[in-house]
């Protein structure tokens, strides 16, 4: 009787995800008179942003190209008194024939603060065929090291990396920050989904809730937004449906700032959740379609919340690679997109890192493209062949070529 209910429940929850939302007679989530209200605050918005200032300055997250060493239990001690003396690497290869050497690696710096409150700097390996290497050290307010080195004892082994050159933040070329300004010109960096004192719950969107007056509507949206909703599990769609009813309410109160969160957030997934298994992501719709029908520069909105910045506005939005990928593969401006991609992905000014973000995001778009449109996803794949030939022999390292043979 018991697994009898599980199946029972499992087929329930299934329907329920490909229905997801309520569609209107416009095909979108939100009825036609809302979407009237919302196009004529973007349009406003594309006028400030005429206005807004025409050359941002934003700077890439510090980085290098380097190598990574790995070696096992033999000599570590040894290796690492060495590795304190900054010793080259060709003395190093030399010295401990045993180490794995992995040349042409580009290493990300980041700081940041984790959950115990402490001060962290990472610096990550970014591959193309994922699973980099991450070494964590405590920041102990130095900007640069004092020799060549980063490594960590792991599991018996020494992980390492050697960087012959400083690692340095470049400026992210002028059109490529407007995009970043004009994503954040249209996602308001003041206010967020949720109010600063929200606290963990549920509230249900009362059916009658478009008979309310303007008041109260502004009312049940301060509820929503001061409730938190946490999934419970994979199949958990309360957090999704609760990011809905705040931007139905929100887009009913032309409350603007916070509707375009949620729904970035509902088309990013971005929710917490006890856990998460990829069963259930393909069934989470995107809504794309509903941003572009409101006159949206969307390849500008999607770029400027892909790339990667050391400088961000405060509250910057940034999206989900993987979901952004899957978004473009519905998007109406595919040819455009991957012109830019394209472009991006070669642009020699574009500092390393946020050339493999564009390259990751491609990968993605192509991957959902092939439903639809398998023969146009194998010409996009021989295009991108031929394009990382031409480039210099640490990108051909980095972008893996063998995807989607």
């Amino acid at each position: 009787m018991r697994n009898s209910i599980l199946v029972l429940f499992l087929f329930v929850s299934t329907l329920s995800w490909e229905q997801e939302f309520k569609v209107h007679d416009n095909g979108l989530i939100y009825n036609e008179k809302t979407m009237n209200q919302l196009t004529d605050i973007v349009d406003s918005l594309n006028l400030k942003f005429k206005v807004c200032e025409l050359n941002p300055e934003f700077y890439s997250e510090p980085q290098t190209f380097g190598s990574k060493v790995v070696l096992d239990k033999k000599n570590i001690n040894s290796a690492i008194k060495d590795i304190k003396d900054n010793i080259s690497l060709a003395d190093f290869i030399a010295k401990y024939q045993n180490a794995k050497i992995t040349n042409r690696v580009l290493i990300v710096r980041f700081n940041y603060t984790n959950y115990r409150d402490e001060k962290i700097i990472e610096y990550s390996e970014i591959s193309g065929s994922g699973g980099g290497k991450n070494i964590q050290l405590e920041d102990d307010g130095k900007n640069e090291l004092g020799g060549n080195w980063v490594y960590e004892k792991y599991n018996e082994k020494l992980y390492a990396f050697y960087l012959p050159n400083a690692i340095r933040k470049t400026r992210i070329p002028e059109k490529y920050a407007r995009q970043i300004g004009y994503a954040d010109c249209l996602i308001d960096t003041t206010t967020l989904k949720f109010k600063e004192d929200a606290k963990r719950g549920w509230y249900s969107l009362p059916k009658e809730w478009g008979n309310f007056s303007l008041e109260e509507q502004e009312a049940l949206l301060d509820t929503l937004r001061s409730t938190r909703v946490v999934g419970g599990c994979s199949m958990d769609a309360s957090p999704r449906y609760h990011a809905r009813d705040i931007a139905l309410l929100s887009a009913q109160t032309t409350k603007w700032e916070v509707f375009l969160r949620a729904h970035l957030d509902i088309m990013n997934d971005r929710f917490d959740r006890m856990s998460d298994g990829s069963y259930a992501w393909g069934d989470r719709q995107t809504y794309i379609r509903e941003l572009e029908e409101l006159n949206i520069n969307m390849p500008e909105l999607i770029m400027g919340i892909s790339l990667r910045v050391n400088n961000p506005a405060q509250n910057h939005y940034y999206g989900n690679v993987q979901r952004l990928g899957r978004a473009l593969s519905e998007t109406r401006f595919q040819t455009e997109m991957e012109d830019i991609m394209f472009d991006m992905m070669q642009n020699s000014k574009l500092d390393a890192y946020n050339r493999m973000i564009i390259y990751f995001l491609f990968r993605n778009y192509n991957y959902f493209l092939k439903e639809n449109a398998p023969e146009h996803v194998e010409e996009n794949r021989q295009k991108f062949e031929k394009m990382v030939l031409t480039l210099p022999a640490e990108f051909q390292n980095q972008f893996d070529t063998s995807w989607e043979k």
